[in-house]
C-alpha cells in the first residue's frame, strides 16, 4: 500500500501513469491544469510523452492520433474546453478510438466561473458530440476514487473501443488530503485486443453486434482505413444502410449488453433507511455529513451515490425507486442528472435540492431540505 498527501487532480495524473498512459495532449484551463502540469512531469520519467497544444481542440486530436499508433493516451479540460473537443470526441467514437477524457467541472455556461464548482457538465457528458453515441461516464467523488476511476476508465476505453469520460468537480479536483493507494501490482490493467492473424483477412470492423472493433496498432503491418464516416468491415466509407444500421446498433450494443457490469454505485446507510438521498461528486461528501447528522437526530436516512453516472443501471434505480417512496437527489446545476433518474422511475414526486451559483451544497442546506421536504 502507498500513503501520500496530495490533490483530486495529481491523482488522476499518478493514475494514468499506473494504468499505463504513454501520452497526453491537451491545453491547460482552470481548473484542470495541475493534471496536465503533473504529467508533464511523470510522462518523460516513465517513457511516455507530454505535449501542450495551441488549443484544446488540437489537443484532443493529438492524443486520438497517439491512441491509433497503439498507446494509451489522454487529455483533460474543463466545460469550454469540453464543447471544443466536441467534434473529435464523435471521431473517436465512431472510429472506435480509445481515449480517456477528463473534465474537471467548473461554474457554465460558457466562460461562467472558472474558479468554482459546479455539476453543470452531466448532459454534456452524456451526449458531448452530435449524433447517437453512447459514452461511459465515471464520477469521483473522493480522492481515492480520483485514483481508482481513472484506472477504470483506462480499462473500459481499452476493452470497449471507445472514448470515456471521467468527470470531476472543482471541489473534487482541487481536494488535498491523505489516501492510501494500491500498490501497482495489485491492480487490474486490460489492454486493447489485438489481431494476430494473415494480414489478408484483417477487417477491424468486422466485429460481432456486440463487440469493439479490433484496431491493430499502426506501423505493424495490417492495413485498414480510419475514417469519421460510416464505414464497413474494412473501414472503407458506406453508405449502405444495412451497414449503416448494424454499425451504430453495434456501437451502442457494446457497451450495453455490459451495463450492468459497468455501473459502479456505493450504498451508504441504506439497509434500514426510509429517505433516500441521491448524490454524486463532491455532493456526496456533504451528504454522507447529512446523513451522520440526521441518523444522530433518529432520522433513518440513507445515501446511494452512482459512481458511473453513464450508462445508467434502469434495474438499480427501478429498485431504489420502488424501495423508497421519499427520495431527495442533490447536485450542483439546475436538475441534469435528476431528470435522467426521473425518466427511469416514472415519477413526479421527486424531490430535488439545486445550486448552480459555484458555491458547494452543505450538510446543513440538505439537513434542512429534508426536514421542508418530509416534515422531520
Amino acid at each position: 500500500m502507498r500513503e501520500m498527501i496530495t490533490t483530486g487532480n495529481e491523482l488522476v495524473a499518478m493514475a494514468a501513469i499506473d494504468a499505463g498512459c504513454k501520452f497526453f495532449g491537451g491545453y491547460p484551463i482552470t481548473p484542470s491544469s495541475e493534471i496536465a502540469h503533473k504529467l508533464s512531469s511523470l510522462l518523460p520519467k516513465n517513457g511516455g510523452t507530454f505535449i501542450q497544444m495551441e488549443d484544446e481542440i488540437a489537443g484532443i486530436c493529438v492524443a486520438l492520433g497517439a491512441s491509433m499508433s497503439g498507446v494509451k493516451a489522454m487529455t483533460a479540460s474543463s466545460g469550454p474546453g469540453i464543447s471544443l473537443k466536441a467534434e473529435q470526441i464523435g471521431y473517436g467514437f465512431i472510429a472506435e478510438i480509445p481515449l480517456v477524457i477528463v473534465n474537471v467541472m467548473r461554474g457554465g455556461p460558457s466562460t461562467g466561473l472558472p474558479t468554482r464548482v459546479a455539476q453543470g457538465d452531466i448532459l454534456q457528458a452524456k451526449n458531448p458530440t452530435h449524433g447517437d453515441v453512447n459514452m461511459i461516464v465515471l464520477a469521483p467523488s473522493s480522492l481515492q476514487e480520483c485514483y481508482t476511476q481513472t484506472i477504470h476508465a483506462f480499462n473500459m476505453a481499452e476493452r470497449f473501443m471507445t472514448p470515456v469520460m471521467l468527470l470531476l468537480d472543482e471541489t473534487i479536483g482541487h481536494m488535498q488530503g491523505k489516501v492510501v493507494l494500491p500498490d501497482v501490482s495489485e491492480l487490474e490493467i486490460l489492454n486493447r485486443a489485438e489481431f494476430t492473424g494473415d494480414t489478408s483477412s484483417y477487417e477491424p470492423y468486422g466485429a460481432d453486434i456486440d463487440k469493439p472493433a479490433v484496431l491493430n496498432p499502426f506501423f505493424k503491418g495490417y492495413k485498414y482505413h480510419v475514417t469519421g464516416l460510416h464505414h464497413a468491415q474494412s473501414g472503407f466509407p458506406t453508405e449502405n444502410g444495412e451497414i449503416v444500421e448494424y454499425n451504430i446498433k453495434r456501437l451502442f450494443n457494446k457497451i450495453d449488453v455490459h451495463s450492468n457490469e459497468l455501473f459502479r454505485s456505493e450504498n451508504f446507510m441504506l439497509d434500514d433507511a426510509q429517505i433516500c438521498i441521491i448524490a454524486y461528486g463532491s455532493v456526496a461528501l456533504s451528504a454522507k455529513q447529512a446523513v451522520l447528522i440526521l441518523r444522530a437526530k433518529g432520522v433513518k436516512v440513507g445515501l446511494f451515490k452512482p459512481i458511473s453516472l453513464f450508462p445508467m443501471d434502469k434495474a438499480e434505480f427501478e429498485n431504489l425507486g420502488k424501495k423508497f417512496s421519499k427520495i431527495l437527489i442533490c447536485e450542483l446545476n439546475m436538475g441534469q442528472y435528476s431528470t435522467e433518474i426521473a425518466k427511469i422511475l416514472l415519477r413526479d414526486d421527486l424531490k430535488t435540492l439545486l445550486k448552480a451559483n459555484g458555491r458547494p451544497l452543505s450538510p446543513s442546506e440538505i439537513e434542512a431540505k429534508i426536514g421542508e421536504c418530509y416534515g422531520i
